[in-house]
């Protein structure tokens, strides 16, 4: 029934998933309790959740009918599924505390080099944001947002519908938007043929975990870990930042799951010690000029790897201590200061031609200063304001600024855009946009799964046309 070509087929001959079994044997009571379900199976729901951007929910109502879900469950025609709860309890009890983000990617570094997809030694870096699952969204604005979506797909099905949905609430109780919420979900259930039109299930299941979330107390703008970070200098988010490192083969070999408010150029090294780790070591390194600071530059000369990395004098110049943590932002254009807090401004000080270099000078929010906790040695009791100074000096980096003039780091700079691509697919394909649940737990997790599943798909792919 399953074709020799078939992706699930050709993932289940290619991998042998028994590497779950030993990372998972702690975590399981051989001679105790009820009989736990294969590991090796969860796991596997978990990929086909990523690999198709399903709920739970609907992922196992889809493996009830789909014959190569469950050929690559392992799991006969007629036999049951799982509900979709052991999924969840899964995620959060089984593979909680565990590497499982390095595990993956190393282990799908090792397949590429062992069937030839892996060949370059040259990394592209990179960082993409999720945002957290809540977002700053109240419980009544999320509830309204996950209802709008389903009565969208309902005016789309063009059935005659209109009359027979409750009236939308027009104040902001959460009561009362909970009560419309069940109604509205009441009515749909009951109508048969209005609750299998093309989109509906997908959309009212997701309405409906919404409300499980808020039901079981989830504060819908309390996100534990998340942080707010930047996309450019006006606009932020609230979640995380996967900083990747990739192959010019498009095999990523490492990745560092962090808070949103982190800069991205202070994990390159992380990046590189990983890929290493994972089988690589790296002989060029290309990135955007958030990579570009004085400390990558000398890791590269130290290490004879070369970084395409344009110059920015924001980052690249000016003295910092040795223990320092203030970080550059390359979107919001701001610093950030060790406690995570952006500048909220900046200014050019100094004059030009007067025998000193300018500075560019950093503000900060002074009422956060005064409450912060990393305060003491930071700021000064009874201080206006809170500034952090780089000096600009033109000619600091003049062996870098050479080197970007040459066609062959022209030509090695373009590359970027391929992570920038793979980056788009993550989110676009796989939901990486969003994080699946409120802790960096949860997001690491996810980000395990989905670059496990997108370097098993590349790897797919190029066999296939061997």
């Amino acid at each position: 029934m399953i074709p020799k070509d078939n992706e699930l087929r050709r993932l289940n001959e290619m991998i042998d998933f028994s590497f779950i079994y030993q990372e998972l044997l702690d975590r399981y009571s051989m001679g105790e309790g009820r009989t736990a379900i294969d590991p090796v199976v969860m796991f596997k729901y978990l990929y086909l959740k990523v690999r198709y951007n399903l709920s739970d929910r609907d992922l196992i109502e889809r493996t009830k009918t789909d014959m190569a879900f469950k050929f690559f469950l392992g799991l006969a025609p007629e036999a049951e599924v799982i509900h979709p709860t052991l999924l969840t309890k899964f995620r959060r009890q089984r593979l909680k505390d565990m590497d499982i983000l390095q595990l993956l990617i190393g282990k799908t570094v090792e397949i590429a080099i062992a069937k030839g997809v892996l060949k370059s030694k040259g990394l592209i870096v990179d960082a993409t944001h999720t945002v957290s699952r809540f977002n700053l969204k109240s419980p009544v604005e999320s509830l309204r947002q996950a209802s709008k979506v389903l009565r969208k797909h309902l005016y789309q099905a063009k059935l005659a519908i209109k009359d027979i949905l409750p009236d939308k609430p027009t104040g902001s109780d959460l009561e009362e938007e909970q009560t419309y919420t069940k109604n509205l979900i009441d009515t749909v259930k009951l109508h048969p043929e209005v609750a299998v039109a093309n989109g509906v299930p997908e959309a009212l299941h997701s309405l409906e975990e919404v409300v499980d979330d808020i039901e079981a107390g989830v504060a819908q703008s309390n996100d534990k870990d998340a942080k707010v970070g930047h996309k450019s200098k006006d606009t932020s988010f609230l979640g995380y930042k996967t900083h990747i490192a990739m192959t010019t083969d498009r095999i990523i070999t490492a990745a560092v799951i962090t808070t949103g408010e982190k800069g991205d150029g202070r994990f390159l090294k992380d990046l590189i010690e990983l890929s290493r780790a994972n089988g690589v070591d790296p002989d060029s390194v290309r990135g955007d000029h958030a990579y570009s600071g004085k400390d990558n530059l000398k890791l590269a000369e130290k290490e004879n790897w070369k970084l395409y990395s344009r110059l920015t004098p924001n980052i690249s110049n000016g003295f910092r201590g040795p223990d320092a943590e203030w970080d550059y932002n390359k979107d919001a254009g701001m610093f950030i200061c060790p406690a995570g807090h952006t500048a909220i401004r900046k200014a050019r000080t100094g004059k030009k031609n007067q025998g000193r270099n300018q500075k560019q000078t950093y503000y900060f929010d002074i009422e956060r200063c005064q409450k912060c906790p990393l305060r003491e040695g930071c700021y000064k009791v009874g201080a206006k304001s809170k500034t952090y100074s780089v000096t600009l000096k033109a000619n600091v980096h003049q062996k870098q600024l050479e080197f970007e003039q040459t066609d062959e780091f022209k030509n090695e700079v373009k590359l970027r855009y391929q992570i920038e691509a793979k980056n788009a697919e993550l989110k676009i394909k796989h939901g990486y946009g969003k994080c699946w649940s409120n802790d960096i737990q949860a997001m690491t997790l996810q980000g395990a799964i989905t670059l496990f599943y997108a370097n098993m798909e590349r790897i797919l792919t190029q066999t296939a046309k061997k």
